[in-house]
């Protein structure tokens, strides 16, 4: 439900399959998650001798990243600050996330939506009223100016990458994509509207994109690893 598709509207654009909310009401895309995240503890495996309250001290800053929880409606303004968020680690394709105009719960509320596997960058701006997540990892304010990245590769299923951040600019190339199974999107943005997008495609068989430095995303779902070609 959650495969993007080409719509003919000036540019390719990824269509992102609002129903899915009712597939994901019981919150069963966080239970696996969470537990990889806040069950494991180095402290209570420490050996005597060892420094106990280094590992509590970082156990502690990580929490003290995460801005909100991964399941919940979030008034913004009361309960969360607009801003650009992250959430990552979400590996069972069970994250759902919205944006909305009011707490109504009509499809015509909606400003923006997707289904996440991997990482999702989100804006959400002051005039939002809602945030809605369903089965995400927590999400934490994205880093602003952070250190520009020289990795040379991407998870061809890893959703949204920070160009400079996360992923160098450059040429990149992805094979062995069956059935146009492989989506990937360039955007300007995080607000996930069709203003965002500055190109996109399905791609069956071998893809081949060029990353600009001014891009501000690139978000790759289905596809086959990425490595970057120049």
């Amino acid at each position: 439900m959650g495969m993007k598709g080409k719509v003919a509207l000036g540019a390719v654009v990824g269509i992102v399959v609002i129903g899915v909310v009712s597939a994901n009401a019981d919150g069963n895309g966080k239970g696996t998650g969470d537990t990889a995240d806040k069950g494991s503890s180095t402290s209570a495996a420490q050996q005597p001798g060892t420094k106990k309250d280094s590992g509590g001290k970082a156990e502690a800053s990580e929490k003290k990243k995460a801005a909100f929880e991964g399941d919940g409606e979030f008034r913004v303004g009361s309960d969360i600050k607009p801003g650009t968020y992250r959430t990552t680690g979400n590996d069972d394709g069970m994250c759902y996330w919205e944006r909305a105009k009011d707490a109504s719960g009509e499809m015509d509320s909606i400003l923006a939506n997707d289904n996440v596997t991997g990482t999702s960058y989100v804006t959400v701006k002051a005039t939002d009223k809602l945030f809605k997540s369903t089965g995400c990892k927590d999400w934490e304010a994205a880093a602003g100016g952070a250190k520009r990245s020289s990795a040379t590769g991407m998870d061809g299923d890893g959703g949204m990458f920070a160009v400079g951040p996360d992923i160098a600019p450059g040429t990149y190339r992805s094979t062995g994509n069956a059935d146009a199974s492989c989506y990937w999107e360039r955007t300007k943005d995080a607000d996930h509207g069709i203003d965002s997008i500055i190109a996109n495609n399905n791609v069956t068989g071998t893809a081949v994109v060029t990353i600009s430095a001014k891009d501000a995303y690139f978000k790759t779902s289905g596809c086959g690893d990425w490595k970057k070609t120049g």
